[in-house]
């Protein structure tokens, strides 16, 4: 491994995209395609918009067993099974997923859509242009949560969904399962926020501004037109930055400190070219993932979570989170110093269906909503006990606002 983020003997020159692209193996991924061009938030238009997504047992006739399972930064729709066929890494909550496991698929209908901006299946940047035989590139545009959860109320229309059981996101996910519970509360039956803030504070913004420099600094970025590149001729350094800029924010420094404490990696001398163990370890996440995304689409997503705020345009947090009125339990991680338990426990007391801020116990950080599938289990488990899709007072299967 150098400190370029390749591992030259372990792995080929990276792609100049780590998205999935067309002629790829399709794997469990399934699309829909907007029926007009998505308006966006900015003013503009994006045209041509493809979501992928998958899903996870049968839908009722009426839909009202359906879940939203949204992912976080990296993520995507391969929420549950293993690598291979066209997914790169094995499904990120694999150990919720299934009959009889906290998302238990034989009573619910999972759903777990790529989101828009993404590199893996859904339109992002590394996307082709619907006008031109040419990929977005640094000219797609800018785009918000809310524009993304825009998207996903056309993916829910399409699969005849006009209220979901329950949205469930953790981190990026989260900001948009606030987003579909404040913008849709008619159709969020229920609703679990996981270590995500009603808005991105400075220093968060702070940290978001300085990956998104390392990427679009970086000498293979060429404005965002890199697709085309050879292998290894893309912007993969600057991603591989970024990444390790962001492991360091996802981790507790008591986890990293018991793991690789000042330890020198094996056969290496920091000091004379070698590394520490702590630097090996952020070496390999990088290198992992310039291998499976796409640098412009994580310029996108972070650009979008820097700008999360619920409360924009709406009189200011409080006032929005007024509208969520459904059953919602809200979950932080007592380690995470990237969003820190305050900013739960914040959305805990202003939405009017929270009863009080759960507490994930972990000492890994921001990511223990991924790791600690015991804990959250028992939170999706104590939210789908209570969960249906219907709205009060209305039969099965009649349309919203008969």
């Amino acid at each position: 491994m150098n400190r370029t983020g390749l591992s030259p003997l372990a792995l080929p020159l990276p792609p100049a995209t780590g998205g999935w692209q067309e002629g790829d193996l399709p794997g469990r991924r399934r699309w829909v395609t907007l029926r007009q061009p998505l308006a966006l938030e900015s003013g503009g238009t994006l045209p041509g918009v493809r979501l992928a997504y998958e899903t996870w047992g049968r839908r009722a006739a009426d839909g009202s067993n359906a879940v939203l399972v949204l992912h976080a930064l990296t993520g995507d729709s391969h929420l549950a099974g293993p690598a291979g066929e066209g997914h790169p890494s094995a499904g990120w909550w694999d150990a919720l997923t299934g009959p009889g496991k906290a998302l238990d698929t034989d009573r619910w209908f999972v759903v777990a859509p790529n989101v828009l901006g993404g590199c893996q299946g859904s339109t992002g940047p590394s996307s082709r242009r619907p006008d031109r035989d040419a990929r977005w590139g640094g000219e797609f545009p800018h785009l918000t949560v809310r524009d993304q959860v825009s998207a996903e109320v056309e993916l829910a229309d399409a699969l005849g969904i006009e209220r979901w059981a329950a949205v469930v996101g953790g981190s990026m996910g989260g900001m948009r399962a606030i987003e579909w519970a404040v913008t849709f509360p008619e159709r969020t039956g229920s609703l679990l926020v996981l270590a995500a803030p009603a808005a991105a504070t400075a220093e968060q913004i702070a940290w978001g501004s300085l990956q998104v420099s390392a990427i679009r600094t970086d000498p293979g970025w060429h404005g965002g037109h890199y697709h085309e590149a050879a292998p290894g001729g893309g912007p993969h350094r600057g991603l591989g930055l970024a990444r390790r800029i962001a492991h360091i924010t996802y981790r507790s420094q008591p986890e990293l400190g018991a793991r690789f404490g000042r330890a020198p990696q094996a056969g290496e001398v920091p000091g004379h070219g070698g590394r520490y163990q702590v630097e090996s370890y952020l070496d390999h996440h990088a290198s992992k993932l310039v291998h499976r995304f796409d640098a412009g689409s994580y310029a996108t997503l972070t650009d979008a979570m820097n700008g999360h705020d619920v409360g924009r345009g709406r009189g200011g947090i409080a006032q929005a989170l007024r509208r969520a009125t459904m059953p919602a339990l809200i979950a932080g991680v007592d380690s995470d110093r990237l969003y820190p338990t305050a900013q739960q426990a914040e959305l805990a007391a202003l939405l009017p269906g929270s009863d009080r801020l759960r507490i994930i116990t972990s000492p890994y950080g921001h990511d223990g909503f991924l790791i600690e599938t015991s804990q959250v289990g028992a939170l999706v488990r104590e939210l789908l006990a209570g969960s249906t899709g219907r709205t009060p007072g209305r039969p099965a299967g009649q349309p919203l606002g008969s």
